[in-house]
């Protein structure tokens, strides 16, 4: 059975979301006064943040900046985690049209919604373009205002927000490649798997939270969070990577096997491919190709199953957070926050959705 969320995430993300909606809100108010078209962008931020997520990232950057002797609830923690999921919100959005995703979080993807409204409206031009276009732009809008709650951050946060951010795009652009190029090689998926979420989901918010909170302790403290977060962050992507194949779709709001339909280059389908018989193996090679069916997904699920890549990456996920939870255990953090990082290890790791 998959653990519960850890009570602690609820407080976190409470503040978390009534900070982004005091800040929606206003830019809404803002903005719709100037022309009331520009309330749908807003509105479209506010409904994604809104539409669920585990709030995740704004929990591990107040854990970093409580281990650093920072205070429970503190504004730039909150201010820090609210920018996490503005930054996230903004991949979702260029992640749905590079993916050409129809459905978010069980709702229609903002190009799928654009594009719609386009055609009732019977508006000039493509209406894919007018879609793909007012949804990259809503993303960006979100890259914008995550920049803006972090405006009285220390330069040495400044600095790894910058890295984190190029990291980001870095792992997104690996992605993109490597689903054109079919990319079955281990080593470059797990690659993809760290840059593109890993690091900037579990890593990243640790580091910025603790130099938040005491900028003068990064040469201590971030090696000592990075020790954690670095085999936690591939682990949650992993864990990510069984569930784009296998979860069901009323769990992660996406259709069953959406990375296998998309032909995303993760670590399970590069385990598959090297673990598979040539049956297997030519059953694998259909990962990805137009019009994959609910039954060629599944004969797909089967073989990775039946060749073992599924359980030796069940084995590696366990792996990695044990690595994780030794390193954070020896970590020279306050208790409170040893003992909160070690239970969302379980967490991330064995989550369901």
């Amino acid at each position: 059975m998959a653990p519960r969320p850890p009570s602690s995430l609820r407080p976190i993300a409470e503040r978390v979301d009534a900070r982004l909606r005091s800040l929606l809100d206003a830019e809404r108010t803002r903005w719709a006064a100037l022309d009331p078209d520009l309330a749908r962008p807003v509105d479209e931020i506010a409904r994604l943040v809104g539409a669920g997520g585990k709030r995740l990232r704004p929990a591990f950057c107040h854990w970093g900046f409580v281990g650093a002797g920072g205070a429970d609830g503190d504004g730039r923690a909150v201010d820090a985690g609210a920018a996490f999921e503005l930054l996230h919100a903004f991949a979702l959005f260029h992640d749905d049209v590079m993916d050409g995703s129809a459905t978010r979080r069980g709702a229609p993807t903002a190009h799928v919604a654009y594009e719609a409204d386009h055609g009732r409206a019977g508006w000039a031009g493509e209406a894919r373009r007018f879609g793909e276009g007012a949804a990259i732009l809503i993303g960006d809008l979100a890259f914008v205002y995550a920049d803006v709650l972090l405006a009285g951050a220390p330069p040495a946060a400044w600095a790894l927000w910058h890295e984190l951010r190029i990291e980001l795009n870095v792992g997104q652009y690996l992605d993109v490649l490597g689903s054109a190029r079919r990319e079955r090689r281990r080593d470059a998926a797990e690659r993809i798997c760290r840059y593109k979420s890993g690091r900037y989901t579990i890593e990243r918010p640790l580091q910025l939270g603790a130099l938040l909170a005491d900028p003068g302790r990064g040469d201590a403290l971030l090696p000592a969070l990075a020790a954690y977060g670095l085999p936690l962050g591939d682990a949650f992507q992993m864990r990510d990577d069984v569930l784009g194949a296998f979860g069901e779709t009323a769990e992660t709001g996406k259709p069953v096997g959406d990375d296998l339909r998309e032909g995303k280059p993760t670590p399970l389908l590069a385990i598959a491919t090297a673990r598979a018989t040539p049956a297997q193996r030519a059953v694998l090679e259909t990962v990805g190709r137009p019009g994959m069916t609910d039954a060629d997904v599944a004969r797909v699920q089967d073989a990775i199953r039946a060749c073992g890549a599924l359980e030796e990456l069940e084995a590696t996920i366990a792996r990695l957070t044990d690595e994780a939870v030794a390193a954070v255990r020896r970590a020279p953090i306050a208790p409170a926050a040893r003992d909160a990082l070690v239970e969302l290890a379980g967490y991330v790791s064995w989550r369901s959705v």
